[in-house]
């Protein structure tokens, strides 16, 4: 229910805080992999913090300026997506991803993002969507790449996490290049 379909056996959900338990199971199976890219891997650590990161997202889509959902491959939550930052007034977002490693290499979070970029340029008429990514985070780079966008500069020492300070590259497309057809991104 609330669906939208990714392809074979793939869809795109709503994540809610009646979810925290899959959320926590899933944060504990995937930490390794999460925890150098996304800073709340390091908070949700049980079913109460994972309630209160989608309570937050929760309180956050009421108030129009963010919202996540989950990832789900077969019926089982691979990864999420969320608009981090959603500002219908200045028409722009930023969106980011997660994807357990067992589901890379299908497409899944291009097909998420397109999705989602459809709807917040189509539908709710905004101008431009971000994409922030570590440096090293070639998967995430290549996402960026593949949805058309724009690498506009990098955001030296911009936050710390697990003791050290990290870079972020900002990677951009704007309303009227995501509606010109192209070969560097496809609206699945």
């Amino acid at each position: 229910m609330l669906s939208t379909p990714l392809g074979p056996g793939a869809e795109l959900h709503p994540l809610e805080p009646w979810q925290a338990a899959e959320l926590a199971a899933y944060t504990d199976r995937a930490r390794e992999h999460l925890e150098p890219w996304l800073p709340w891997a390091h908070a949700v650590t049980d079913e109460e913090s994972a309630r209160r990161f989608l309570q937050r997202y929760a309180d956050r889509q009421a108030a129009d300026d963010g919202r996540i959902y989950a990832i789900r491959l077969d019926g089982e939550l691979v990864g999420g997506m969320i608009f981090r930052l959603f500002d219908a007034a200045q028409g722009s977002c930023e969106l980011g991803a997660w994807l357990a490693p067992e589901a890379q290499g299908r497409g899944l979070v291009t097909r998420a993002a397109s999705v989602m970029i459809d709807w917040a340029v189509g539908v709710r008429g905004l101008a431009r969507v971000e994409w922030l990514v570590s440096p090293h985070n070639g998967p995430s780079i290549a996402v960026a790449r593949r949805l058309g966008m724009t690498h506009e500069g990098t955001l030296r020492s911009v936050f710390e996490m697990g003791g050290r300070r990290h870079d972020l590259q900002v990677w951009a497309l704007l309303a009227d290049e995501w509606r010109k057809p192209t070969t560097s991104h496809s609206h699945e």
